[in-house]
């Protein structure tokens, strides 16, 4: 059944930081994709937001999964008939307790999986979609782990996923300037999420607000930059 709404696809958004998104999103009045690996998570986290209100549709998502995102994809243009927003929030922390002299490869490997090639793998499925958009919107998730700019040590994984997921945004968004996708990327903080723990000093809905912030931006809006509490950051 297509949609006359904004259609926004939020990856690993059936708790946390992409649950929020998804919550706000829905609330601004879009069709809000809500996805997870397991697709009675998604199923849940969907049902919750459409008795707060929200036009939602669960989805069964593995990022790092070819096939899951192909399915995702021919769903979402068979039944919705569109994309307007794409916001590759999913993603794995890794070994934290790794340095570089002695990480696993394979778990760097498989954090850079999905944080970088399942954010790529699901861009480069949906951009066509988003093209035909005229106002699409690419927003990915990073943290303040991967900016260069104050690099430290530690979770070498999941800093140098983040710092190359920033690097591709400054590519696509010089890329699709032309078809008027804005893509920009951002640090939420410190969040209160499982990934995070109960000692960060964010709440959910401070995380969400700059993702939800860049997925809503009107023709004219920023691109290929890095954001924080809607504010302009180093690389």
């Amino acid at each position: 059944m297509a949609t006359d709404r904004p259609v926004a696809l939020v990856s690993g958004s059936n708790r946390g930081i992409g649950r929020e998104i998804a919550r706000q999103l829905a609330g601004r009045g879009n069709h809000v994709v809500v996805t997870a690996r397991d697709e009675r998570a998604a199923e849940q986290a969907a049902a919750e937001l459409v008795r707060g209100g929200g036009e939602v549709t669960a989805a069964q998502l593995d990022v790092a999964d070819p096939a899951s995102v192909k399915r995702l994809r021919e769903r979402i243009e068979a039944d919705l008939g569109r994309l307007d927003v794409l916001v590759n929030n999913a993603g794995v922390i890794g070994d934290t307790s790794a340095s570089a002299a002695t990480a696993d490869l394979e778990d760097v490997r498989d954090t850079l999986e999905t944080n970088l090639f399942g954010a790529w793998r699901l861009t480069q499925s949906f951009l066509p979609l988003l093209r035909r958009s005229g106002a699409g919107r690419i927003v990915n998730v990073s943290t303040g782990m991967g900016q260069l700019a104050e690099m430290g040590s530690g979770a070498p994984a999941y800093r140098i996923s983040k710092t190359a997921l920033n690097a591709l945004t400054r590519v696509l968004a010089n890329e699709e300037r032309e078809a008027g996708i804005l893509v920009n990327c951002l640090n939420p903080g410190w969040v209160k999420t499982d990934m995070g723990g109960p000692a960060a000093n964010r709440s959910v809905e401070d995380g969400a607000d700059t993702a939800v912030w860049l997925a809503t931006l009107s023709e004219g809006g920023p691109t290929g930059g890095f954001f924080k509490d809607r504010q302009a950051i180093p690389w």
